[in-house]
């Protein structure tokens, strides 16, 4: 696992270091999933595609990269999970309805503005997922992708494939900046999910045989993260 922890942390120092270096995204990048130029534009092409024309129900992560997609969502009428940031609560997805926002949309899928106008909600009380916005650090063209390290996003996935929100029908997009899809390979562990669609300014890139763990490998989690976390902490309480 460790061998794998610093390939993967070699890939994402690379892609950091490329897109500030490259003009891709601003210098304080760095460690973050990146606000990447180009956010809005790859939500507009995001926009364009038919899996996200036949979604009503979006979950997606509270990172500023996500922030034009939970915008386009919410005005396109679409439902949004949004993660609490670092899953901070037995309840930990924020639920921002088109319909009673009480915000523009615009500050109601700020960090910010969603904590106060959403809803919080557990997975009990959530309905199943048409498609998961990710944020990543990497991708590759087969679907592998990393995010900054902390490992929330894999642990949201997980849990949600957990309670059936997602499934196999489910459609999982990364939207990213051109450079930060990479040639190299990213090691994938068991707990990773791969992406569907990659999603940039300029190109759509399918990608094939996507790949999505069981659900949670409590294998792979420190006590630390469990009890940093709780609705792990309350899961592992009641095994």
């Amino acid at each position: 696992m460790q061998n794998i922890n610093q390939a993967k942390q070699a890939v994402r120092d690379m892609v950091w270091r490329r897109l500030i270096d490259g003009g891709g995204a601003p210098n304080d990048s760095y460690g973050k999933i990146p606000g990447f130029y180009g956010t809005e534009a790859a939500a507009a092409v995001l926009a364009e595609l038919d899996v996200w024309q036949q979604a009503t129900i979006i979950k997606a992560n509270p990172d500023y990269a996500q922030l034009p997609v939970r915008v386009r969502a919410l005005k396109d009428g679409k439902r949004v999970y949004m993660a609490v940031p670092r899953m901070a609560t037995l309840r930990p997805f924020y639920l921002l309805d088109p319909d009673s926002l009480g915000l523009p949309a615009e500050k109601a899928a700020e960090k910010k503005g969603a904590s106060q106008v959403a809803r919080r909600v557990g997975v009990d009380d959530m309905a199943p997922i048409d498609l998961v916005v990710c944020g990543s650090v990497a991708v590759n063209r087969s679907g592998a992708r990393i995010g900054k390290g902390a490992g929330y996003s894999d642990l949201e996935v997980a849990l949600l494939i957990e309670a059936g929100l997602v499934t196999d029908r489910t459609v999982i997009v990364a939207p990213v900046h051109g450079l930060q899809v990479v040639e190299e390979e990213i090691p994938e562990t068991e707990h990773d999910f791969s992406v569907d669609y990659i999603v940039t300014p300029d190109e759509v890139i399918p990608c094939a045989n996507p790949r999505r763990p069981r659900g949670l490998v409590w294998g792979d989690l420190t006590p630390e993260k469990i009890a940093a976390i709780p609705v792990l902490a309350a899961r592992q309480h009641a095994q």
